[in-house]
């Protein structure tokens, strides 16, 4: 999903989409407008499509593995959502804390997926620059957030 050139992405066809579908967003407070941005872009498929949704906030990116799984334990006796969507954005520094940041919340969501019985869509930004998370919110590498929510679509739908 590096390029805007996937437009089959924003093709939903999956046929009858599931009318009481439920995702939880865990945003982080870092980087807050960028992830705002992207949690913007995952509302208007949502309220496009009639997914029902709600908001979670973790303070960085580590913590967003752990708030899912304890959601998840918390409310899959009542139904529990039908997938999450992890948004973040990680902006490199001058410290290798960036590659540890990456790969824990990447090895995370992996091990989510390979667990929960739904899916977990990575919504995190890995970016070198403040320019670069701009970039994937609307600007020349599409928006990120939109294709979080459609992602999540297809796979409820899967």
């Amino acid at each position: 999903m590096a390029t805007q050139g996937n437009s089959s992405l924003y093709t939903i066809d999956a046929g009858i989409l599931k009318t009481d579908a439920c995702v939880v967003l865990v945003k982080t407070e870092w980087n807050a407008p960028i992830v705002d941005a992207l949690e913007e872009g995952c509302k208007r498929v949502f309220e496009q499509y009639k997914v029902q949704y709600q908001t979670l906030i973790v303070p960085g990116a580590v913590e967003l593995p752990f708030a899912i799984k304890r959601h998840w334990t918390r409310t899959h006796a009542q139904g529990g959502p039908d997938a999450f969507i992890a948004l973040g954005c990680v902006i490199k520094g001058d410290t290798p804390h960036f590659d540890y940041v990456c790969d824990t919340v990447t090895q995370g969501v992996l091990q989510l997926n390979l667990s929960l019985p739904v899916p977990t869509i990575f919504g995190v930004l890995t970016v070198n620059t403040e320019v670069q998370a701009r970039e994937r919110i609307g600007g020349v590498h599409g928006h990120k957030g939109e294709e979080a929510a459609i992602t999540a679509i297809k796979m409820i739908n899967s």
